[in-house]
């Protein structure tokens, strides 16, 4: 069986890979290669590779402007999930945002994700907030560990 791999992006072929996958789970949210680039300037963003095949990322959104809450996000394609690699690239993330200094976390999850609200709540989130991006119709739902 091979093992996953959670790597740090690092140039265009990650940024790629960080993009297909993130579009592919957030199709109301699509993000263009420099959108990603410029996130990759403020957040850290990861990619898990199975052998050679990208098949989950994650962002670790670090605190700002005085707050303790960092934000992480795991996504893992719906053919891998259910195998545990989504919370490995969990606790991978949640490492980062407490060595950043984190003493809350939060997450975001597209309403059209279940399988994701799921998992947030299985792991202590609770809901703070829903809303519709402008021109969007589907909604994000904020949580934060309880």
């Amino acid at each position: 069986m091979t093992e996953l791999r959670i790597e740090r992006v690092d140039g265009d072929a990650m940024l790629q890979d960080w993009r297909y996958i993130h579009n592919a789970i957030i199709p109301t949210a699509v993000l263009s290669l420099a959108e990603v680039r410029e996130r990759a300037g403020r957040n850290r963003l990861a990619v898990a590779y199975l052998g050679e095949v990208a098949m989950g990322c994650s962002t670790v959104r670090p605190p700002v402007d005085g707050t303790a809450a960092a934000t992480v996000i795991a996504r893992v394609l719906p053919g891998h999930r259910g195998k545990g690699f989504g919370g490995q690239l969990y606790e991978r993330g949640l490492a980062d945002a407490r060595a950043l200094g984190a003493d809350a976390i939060e997450t975001c999850v597209l309403e059209s994700n279940p399988e994701g609200l799921r998992f947030a709540l299985g792991r202590g989130f609770v809901e703070t907030e829903r809303y519709v991006l402008p021109g969007d119709s589907v909604p994000f739902i904020d949580l934060r560990l309880g």
